[in-house]
C-alpha cells in the first residue's frame, strides 16, 4: 500500500477488567471500552490474568463504538514472569486460554486475592471464575512464547521495568533466544531508554501501555502505530519498521 494511505493509530495494549482479581469492579468490559473511546484510543487489548473470558463482551461493545478490541491475556509463566499474548481472532485466544487453563493450578480465594467477575456487554454479571487466575502457570517462558506464536499471536514481555513479575526481575536479564515480538515498559519508564539499560543493546521493539486496573488509568500512556489499518498484520509491520510503518510513544497523561 502506498505510504500516503498510512495514518497514526493510538493503542493501549494492556488493560485489565473486573475479571482480573486485582482489577477494580468498575472495570467491566463495557466500561473499559467506553472509557477507552472517551480517551480517543483507536485500539485496545483486553489482557486479564491468564484468561480471555471478558474479551468477547468488550469486542461486542467495541464494534458498536468503532473501537478495535484485540483479544489477549497477561500470562504468568512458571518463572512468575508476565507475558502479554495478543491475537487477531477470538478463536485463537480461546485456544490459548485452554492451553493456559490446562497448566494452571489452584482455586481462587476471593477474600484474599479478589473477586473474578465475568460480565457481558450490558454490565450484567454472568459468573465468577473459580480458578486462581493470579497464579503462575506450569509453562516455562520458552514454551509459552513458542505456543503464542503457534497460535498466531504476538508475544510481548510485560512491564520489563518493574521489580516484580517481569522477565528481568525474575531472570536478571532478557534471554536473547526468547524470540519476543516486543517488550513493554510501564508508565514509569521511557521506552527510548529501554534499549540502553533493560535490553542491553538487543534490537527488540519497545511499546508502552497503561496496565490499567482502574478506569482513570486507561490511556495514561499509549503507543502510536503508524500503519494502514488497525490490524495485527499491520502492527507486526510497524513493530519491525517495515514498509513505512513504525511505532512512537505518547507522553504520560496524569489521571
Amino acid at each position: 500500500m502506498d505510504e500516503k494511505h498510512l495514518r497514526m493509530y493510538r493503542a493501549d495494549l494492556h488493560i485489565h477488567t473486573c475479571l482480573s482479581p486485582c482489577g477494580d469492579w468498575d472495570m467491566t468490559p463495557r466500561a473499559v471500552v467506553e472509557t477507552s473511546a472517551e480517551k480517543k484510543l483507536d485500539i485496545i487489548a483486553v489482557t486479564d490474568h491468564n484468561t480471555v473470558e471478558n474479551v468477547e463482551a468488550a469486542m461486542e461493545r467495541g464494534r458498536q463504538l468503532g473501537l478495535v478490541v484485540l483479544p489477549g491475556m497477561e500470562i504468568c509463566s512458571q518463572e512468575e514472569a508476565h507475558v502479554l499474548a495478543l491475537f487477531d481472532h477470538m478463536d485463537k485466544a480461546l485456544s490459548m486460554q485452554t492451553y493456559v487453563y490446562d497448566h494452571l493450578d489452584g482455586d481462587n480465594l476471593p477474600d484474599v486475592f479478589g473477586y473474578q467477575v465475568v460480565a457481558n456487554a450490558l454490565d450484567e454479571v454472568i459468573s465468577q471464575n473459580p480458578r486462581m487466575l493470579i497464579g503462575a502457570t506450569r509453562i516455562n517462558l520458552n514454551d509459552l512464547i513458542k505456543k503464542i506464536h503457534e497460535m498466531g499471536g504476538l508475544a510481548i514481555a510485560a512491564h520489563i521495568d518493574k521489580k516484580a513479575y517481569s522477565i528481568p526481575s525474575q531472570l536478571g536479564f532478557i534471554p536473547p533466544d526468547l524470540h519476543l515480538d516486543a517488550v513493554e515498559v510501564s508508565f514509569r519508564a521511557r521506552p527510548e531508554d529501554a534499549g540502553k539499560t533493560l535490553l542491553m543493546g538487543m534490537a527488540i521493539p519497545c511499546i508502552t501501555s497503561s496496565d490499567a486496573h482502574f478506569p482513570n488509568e486507561i490511556g495514561r500512556v499509549s503507543t502510536k502505530f503508524y500503519m494502514a489499518e488497525p490490524t495485527m498484520a499491520e502492527m507486526r509491520l510497524a513493530l519491525k519498521g517495515k514498509e513505512g510503518r513504525y511505532v512512537m510513544y505518547s507522553k504520560k497523561v496524569e489521571p
